[in-house]
């Protein structure tokens, strides 16, 4: 008997794995490669460092400061260059900061490594400025924009790590653009800070981040 050849199915198949391979090939359009950090409903993805208090109420993380001591609220998983959005809004006097690359002692809220954007709403404190990892004061926004920040509101903040260059947006201005000669840290988990001393009452929400690693 004959043997016939399905021709129809196989070149089916064939179309049907070349339009699978074109859309995982095919470029994400701008804005499709954010991906949110915070549900609104729980803190899944993140992990907690130190004692302080960190709850989601109507939407929101809220932070506490509870003891003298600092508190971390981290991502579980590690970025190395990355885009970050966020809205906070300083409740009382609150202190924070986004802290990247970052590292703690085992078992503490000691940071080993790690940078931070500064968030502070008092004037002249400069929020949007890079501090850390052993060195103090890296870089301050430039003076004229000291006063962007919005003390008792809801705050735009993004923040970009590529490498050694740090930017800041803040409520659209641009506060930082800055490359780091000498950095210590390259690599690790995003976190958010409460300031020690109980200066860490914080209030954010819409937290969204871009890898730019693999780009």
């Amino acid at each position: 008997m004959k043997c016939v050849k399905p021709w129809g199915a196989i070149l089916a198949g064939i179309s049907l794995f070349a339009v699978a391979a074109i859309a995982q090939s095919k470029p994400k359009l701008p804005g499709e490669d954010w991906v949110s950090l915070f549900t609104g409903e729980n803190l899944d993805g993140w992990v907690k460092i130190g004692n302080e208090s960190w709850t989601v109420e109507n939407g929101l993380i809220h932070g506490k400061g509870l003891t003298k001591d600092y508190g971390y609220l981290q991502t579980e998983k590690s970025y190395k260059d990355f885009q970050l959005s966020l809205r906070f809004k300083c409740v009382g006097d609150g202190n924070s900061g986004v802290f990247f690359h970052t590292a703690f002692k085992p078992g503490t809220a000691d940071v080993t490594q790690g940078l931070q954007f500064e968030i502070d709403c008092n004037m002249m404190h400069h929020t949007a400025g890079v501090y850390g990892d052993g060195r103090g004061w890296i870089v301050w926004p430039s003076p004229e924009n000291e006063g962007v920040v919005r003390m008792g509101e809801w705050n735009d903040y993004l923040v970009e790590v590529e490498g050694n260059h740090y930017r800041a947006r803040l409520n659209g201005v641009q506060m930082l653009d800055f490359t780091d000669p000498k950095p210590k840290s390259f690599d690790g988990p995003i976190a958010l800070q409460l300031h020690a001393g109980g200066r860490g009452n914080m209030e954010f929400k819409d937290i969204w981040i871009r890898d730019l690693s693999n780009r």
